[in-house]
């Protein structure tokens, strides 16, 4: 490994891109298609015949479906790679494995000794205990105790039977396939794709597993509720054995629940709180699954992701996978990670609702009908790929050597910690390895990171070629475009993208575009960042010279500067995006590295060691179209992380209320934390609309609790449900004036957003200064004003609350930073 300040090699700090093996693709005519590398015909005509079938043979149509119905050639589903589900009987079979499961019978006992003493020391077992009736007692401990066991294990046999997959009928199954598929493909028009490749090896690691017993874990990305569909489609199309899907109980709703419960889905509720009997079901029958060698299907990310980019993990079902291998109960199970890309999600309208702060609307049967609206619409494509698998044991066994080498030893819960966040990242790695990037986030990215109202196609065409070749110089994947030219490939980007987010001038000599909707453009966008994400961050640090303006020694910044602002916003940003393990010198040694390569910047040494950084004569020239692209990533991030923070000026208490101590609701905090984002956007104090998204916001106040800003926790209450409060640590809490009350723009806090807003882009609608700070300070206390008068003055504690509710809020900090440094 070079130095960390080294000079960089031609072409040796860039990832190498490999070479694309063929496509496959299975479209609505049944068939799965052996595409050359870099082909991208689209399967139109396939469709359009299938349809006319339907229109002008229906002789023709009903011999097709009578051939899935009997199960003709391949739809007979028989020559599966993996272990037999779909016979008679098989969900009685496992639901009899998991309620004889010995870790269940002995937590079902011990919850009922447990009870049995309760009840007993609260006098209700009949007959207190006198000296010579201690073996009437015993006895009616002993049957009461019985009593409860049954009463247990007759709640666990209807959990198991709710919870529980019941893929018992081919039949069933290619009934649910031919439907699905043609669902699909009809609305993805141009197929579902896959890489040759990766499924050859892929069903070479099946057949292995299939021989030693064990499960395959799909861990994919979530970005629609298509994904369960495709990755069932092509389990069955390529005679791989379907997993079991972890889905949440959400989706169980009437007619539909039952459906998709009897194609592969495991229901489980969306939050297990203290139900000891029903955490360990769970765990009993991710056992027997894994046990038995049953394929299994769970996304890494737990919900759909609203923002198009991935989401930090969840451990809930991981860390149950992971329990069951590394206690020994199951040998081993093989880790595949599993990427799925969309031209076009079919739920962004709803998710850009939500971000702006609608709630989400429950599930049900007329929502899921209201899907065959999308029927006639062109969604393009759907691409997913499959990371080489991996060992879990092997994963475990690793890890554990090297914490070995640890000079201080960690217990088993720290160990199990590390664990689990380092294969949770490990994967979310690999899924973004194996991304690929589609046209229209392409067209997206582009769009949003051009300066000016809008582009002609010459110039779009030209920056969509210029980003394949950086997505593919990073070492990314682009779909393939075959020998098609770019303006054909842009084109059809824009057809799937619509004149709903993107808008067409008439009337002019040129086509020229424009975002209409640069929110949900946004979607497509964040579907690239990770490919850039250090080049976005190192120039938005030197955007803080850049900005300045004037000449090149002006706008230059040194090494220290660079590296101090490019530290503290990938600190901010370490729970929005996933970085390269091998620290930040190298990291930044190596992104200077491939800027300079490229020759966005000129780097000035003394001894090989890096002095300044300034952007180079031909980026000067050129516009600074490279290095603003860079930025115009990763600014509407920046101003989410700033307006979070200002919004903490927010909690700031009303001068001589003694309010110090008191606790806001979290929620309501969050909720003006929007209002004031929309009225800064709205006022030309915050450039990006997209700022005030409500998945960025919380991700910028989970940074501030684990950084010790605030403090987060519930009330001392025997109310389960309280909400969770916040309320500014004491060293955070900005000064009020003692002549206007009005928040004084000083302090840590304060501090702190200036040193976010560095990085800030600035342009003609907006100037940082003393109005600007005037302003931001009181729209705080407008905002914040109603939050203070709603509070309670009495928490129902007192002071001994007060205190309570620090220590576990300090407490939590602690654990909280403990799970960062494993990851880590």
């Amino acid at each position: 490994m070079p130095s960390s300040n080294a000079p960089p090699k031609r072409n040796a700090a860039r990832p190498q891109p490999s070479e694309q093996a063929p496509d496959l693709s299975i479209t609505a005519d049944d068939e799965v298609h052996l595409h050359a590398s870099g082909y991208n015909e689209s399967p139109e005509r396939s469709l359009v015949h299938s349809m006319a079938r339907f229109r002008s043979s229906p002789l023709d149509f009903i011999r097709e479906v009578s051939m899935h119905v009997s199960g003709t050639g391949w739809r007979s589903y028989d020559d599966v790679v993996g272990q037999p589900v779909f016979y008679s009987g098989f969900s009685e079979q496992m639901k009899n494995r998991v309620l004889s499961n010995k870790m269940l019978v002995a937590k079902v006992r011990d919850l009922a000794a447990k009870r049995v003493e309760v009840e007993a020391q609260e006098g209700l077992l009949g007959g207190a205990a006198r000296d010579g009736n201690q073996v009437g007692e015993k006895d009616r401990k002993a049957k009461r105790r019985v009593q409860i066991e049954e009463s247990l294990m007759e709640v666990a046999d209807t959990l198991t039977d709710q919870m529980i997959c019941k893929m018992e009928s081919k039949r069933y199954l290619r009934g649910a396939y031919y439907l699905a598929t043609q669902l699909l493909t009809r609305a993805y028009h141009q197929g579902v794709h896959v890489s040759s490749e990766e499924v050859l090896r892929l069903r070479s690691v099946a057949e292995q597993a299939a021989r030693k017993n064990q499960s395959i874990i799909f861990l994919p990305c979530h970005r629609s509720h298509v994904d369960y569909v495709s990755l069932q489609i092509i389990c069955y199309r390529l005679g791989l054995a379907l997993p079991t899907v972890v889905a949440g109980d959400n989706l169980n709703f009437p007619v539909v629940g039952s459906f998709l419960q009897h194609c592969g889905a495991m229901w489980i509720r969306r939050s297990f709180g203290d139900d000891q009997l029903y955490t360990t079901l769970v765990q009993a029958y991710i056992d027997t699954l894994l046990q038995q060698g049953y394929n299994l299907e769970c996304f890494i990310e737990g919900g759909r992701s609203r923002t198009g980019k991935l989401l930090p993990p969840k451990f809930g079902i991981l860390s149950y996978m992971l329990d069951s291998v590394a206690s020994g109960r199951v040998d081993d199970a093989i880790i595949c990670p599993v990427s799925t890309q969309y031209d076009k999600v079919i739920e962004v309208d709803s998710y850009i609702s939500e971000l702006l702060g609608q709630p989400k609307p429950k599930e049900n049967l007329m929502d899921f009908l209201s899907a065959s609206s999308v029927l006639s619409l062109k969604l393009g494509r759907v691409d997913v790929r499959f990371h080489e698998p991996w060992s879990l044991r092997s994963f475990i066994t690793d890890q554990r050597d090297r914490f070995n080498q640890l000079p201080q030893k960690l217990d088993l819960k720290d160990e199990r910690l590390r664990i689990l966040r380092t294969m949770g990242y490990k994967v979310l790695s690999e899924i973004n390895d194996v991304s690929v990037v589609m046209p229209t986030a392409l067209v997206g990215t582009i769009l949003l990171t051009l300066r000016g109202r809008g582009v002609g196609k010459t110039e779009l065409v030209r920056r969509v070629e210029w980003l394949s070749e950086r997505v593919r110089a990073q070492g990314g994947r682009v779909a393939h475009f075959a020998g098609l030219p770019t303006s054909v490939v842009v084109e059809r980007a824009l057809e799937v993208l619509g004149s709903e987010l993107v808008g067409l001038v008439p009337g002019l000599p040129e086509d020229t575009y424009y975002a209409v909707d640069r929110f949900q453009l946004s979607f497509y966008r964040n579907m690239t960042i990770h490919l850039f994400i250090l080049q976005a961050l190192v120039s938005a640090a030197m955007y803080t010279k850049v900005k300045l303006g004037g000449g090149p020694e002006v706008q230059r910044i040194s090494y220290d500067d660079l590296r101090d602002q490019t530290h503290f916003l990938s600190q901010l940003f370490r729970g929005e995006f996933i970085f390269p393990t091998e620290g930040l010198d190298t990291n930044l040694s190596r992104t200077i590295a491939i800027l300079e390569n490229d020759n966005v910047i000129k780097v000035s040494r003394d001894k090989d060691q890096v002095t300044f950084v300034e952007l180079s004569d031909a980026e000067r020239e050129s516009g600074r179209e490279n290095f603003d692209f860079y930025c115009f990533l990763i600014w509407p991030f920046i101003e989410s992380a700033w307006l979070g923070a200002v919004s903490l000026l927010m909690l700031t208490p009303p001068l001589g209320s003694g309010d110090k101590e008191k606790w806001l609701e979290m929620k309501k905090v969050q909720d003006k934390a929007q209002l004031f984002g929309k009225t800064l956007y709205h006022q030309g104090d915050l450039s990006y609309f997209e700022a005030v998204n409500k998945e960025t916001l919380k991700n910028a106040y989970t940074r501030f609790e684990e950084d010790g800003v605030v403090l987060v926790t519930k009330p001392v209450s025997k109310d389960a449900k309280a909400p969770p409060t916040i309320k500014l640590a004491d060293e955070w809490i900005p000064e009020r004036s003692s002549r206007t009350a009005g928040i004084i723009g000083s302090g840590p806090l304060w501090a702190f957003a200036e040193k976010i807003s560095l990085s800030r882009r600035e342009g003609k609608n907006r100037r940082d200064g003393a109005t600007v700070i005037h302003r931001v300070l009181h729209l705080a206390d407008v905002v914040g004003a109603p939050l203070w008068e709603d509070a309670v003055a009495d928490m129902g504690g007192g002071e001994e609350e007060t205190a309570v509710q620090v220590a576990k809020a300090k407490g939590r900090r602690r654990r909280t930073n403990l799970a960062g440094q494993a990851r880590l």
